[in-house]
């Protein structure tokens, strides 16, 4: 399903950051940002017999983290992404549609957590279950997200490079390195002296008897 392009511009977040945010810090993120939501889905689901306001509340907190960890998610998705080099279309365009869905997660993850406040205050049994819905259906995005970025990974090679390809890159650094800071030695070519006999010394050699 093509998603629909985001209605507004997203301001440069990265400018404003006081850090710069490392690269290939993504995967870790990622890990999080699939797996809270789904704890807090089954925990909804238990609550719904249990009734506890502890649950509820976690819950509430769990959502938070996810907002934040979802923004986190979106920044290092796009410092990784700088940094996979040039790329055939294809894999560019499934690069680009994978920004996109992440960008709505993002926003996504901000519904829910709305939703989960209203469903928490309201206590309305029909704003709660509409909540579950949308919490499952973002549950449903997110494990679809993770599966597309383990193929742009596994699939395309994204920001994968062989251990051939990783020795060269440190030859080179070294190599750089090296001439950099030691002096080349230029090798001194010694000169063989060839010796001229004299005219007596080839004379004598002539007469001379044998």
């Amino acid at each position: 399903m093509e998603l629909p392009p985001i209605p507004f511009e997203i301001p440069d977040i990265m400018s404003y950051l006081p850090v710069q945010i490392p690269t290939m810090i993504h995967p870790a993120v990622v890990h999080f940002m699939i797996a809270i939501p789904v704890i807090v889905l089954f925990l909804e689901i238990v609550n719904i017999i249990m009734r506890k306001k502890a649950i509820g509340g976690t819950n509430f907190l769990l959502l938070f983290v996810v907002a934040i960890i979802s923004v986190l998610a979106y920044l290092s998705g796009l410092v990784d992404g700088k940094e996979a080099g040039p790329l055939a279309q294809e894999v560019t365009d499934e690069l680009l549609a994978h920004k996109l869905m992440g960008t709505w997660l993002v926003m996504a993850s901000l519904v829910v957590l709305f939703f989960k406040f209203i469903s928490v205050v309201t206590q309305n049994g029909i704003l709660k279950f509409f909540y579950l819905l949308v919490l499952a259906g973002f549950v449903g995005g997110v494990l679809t997200q993770g599966k597309e970025g383990g193929e742009l990974v596994y699939e395309y090679g994204i920001n994968v490079q062989s251990d051939t390809m990783f020795d060269l890159k440190e030859q080179v650094k070294e190599c750089k390195k090296g001439t950099s800071t030691e002096a080349v030695s230029t090798p001194v070519v010694e000169e063989e002296v060839i010796e001229t006999p004299t005219v007596d010394e080839v004379v004598n050699s002539v007469t001379a008897p044998e």
